[in-house]
């Protein structure tokens, strides 16, 4: 892994900040042949965090910087995973916030065999934001893995779906893909199947979906910066191999990718 702050390497001192404050905010990017897909969703994702939690407008002007220091951490490699976390400055609330840029190895393709996933009432500070505050989404890996499970699935308080430990939920109701509505963040994997979807005519809905009604669906889907993996079961219940993950992998390669 590779990491620049502000585009150089940080030093010890800088490091020890970083370590020992988890506020801020992140967007993570798959980098092929140097493009990305979704870049200006990915911006538009770190200026709304940047005016909500730092309090700072991000112009036009810092954008281009934002992708000069991505260019600059990437240097020559083509392919790779990406982070960038806007964190506190030296000044605190005094001063803009600063640009953690992590490069690592890209995710694996295709993302791996069917989660089998376990639900539970939980619901995140935040949600329409990915932010550092993953203390208690690492809790539920953890748990989710010692009862026998992959990861988690939230039901809020009202008992509606939202969302996964670090991925948004998509599910087959045998004619189309329904995304459940709730307080989650909205992925850019998501919002840019949905954005293809439309295009090519993919019937899909956005509805509220009831933790008891999971049973009623055909298939499921987790998706992330990561790309898309299948969930084999939710609880106890096991889903059968829908279409869903075909049309949803099938839209997928039709989304255009951009230049950084």
């Amino acid at each position: 892994m590779d990491v620049e702050l502000n585009g150089r390497a940080p030093g010890v001192a800088e490091l020890h900040r970083l370590i020992a404050s988890n506020y801020g905010h992140y967007t993570s990017l798959q980098v092929r042949d140097g493009r990305v897909r979704g870049l200006a969703l990915h911006l538009a994702r770190l200026a709304d965090g940047a005016e909500e939690l730092f309090g700072h407008r991000v112009g036009v002007e810092e954008e281009h910087r934002l992708l000069g220091l991505i260019r600059h951490a990437l240097g020559r490699t083509r392919n790779a995973s990406v982070r960038v976390t806007l964190v506190p400055g030296p000044g605190g609330d005094e001063g803009p916030p600063d640009v953690l840029v992590t490069v690592s190895d890209p995710a694996p393709e295709p993302a791996g065999p069917p989660l089998r996933v376990q639900t539970v009432t939980y619901e995140r500070d935040l949600p329409e934001h990915k932010h550092r505050g993953t203390f208690m989404l690492d809790y539920h890996v953890r748990e989710a893995r010692l009862a026998g499970f992959d990861d988690r699935l939230f039901i809020g308080r009202d008992g509606g779906v939202r969302e996964g430990t670090s991925w948004n939920l998509a599910l087959w109701d045998g004619e189309q893909v329904v995304w459940p509505v709730a307080p989650v963040m909205r992925g850019i994997t998501m919002v840019l199947l949905q954005i293809a979807m439309t295009m090519n005519g993919t019937p899909w809905t956005l509805r509220p979906v009831d933790g008891a009604d999971l049973a009623s669906f055909a298939g499921a889907a987790a998706l992330s910066s990561a790309g898309i993996r299948a969930i084999g079961s939710i609880d106890e219940l096991p889903l059968a191999d829908a279409p869903l993950t075909k049309v949803l992998a099938e839209t997928w390669a039709e989304v255009p990718w951009d230049e950084l």
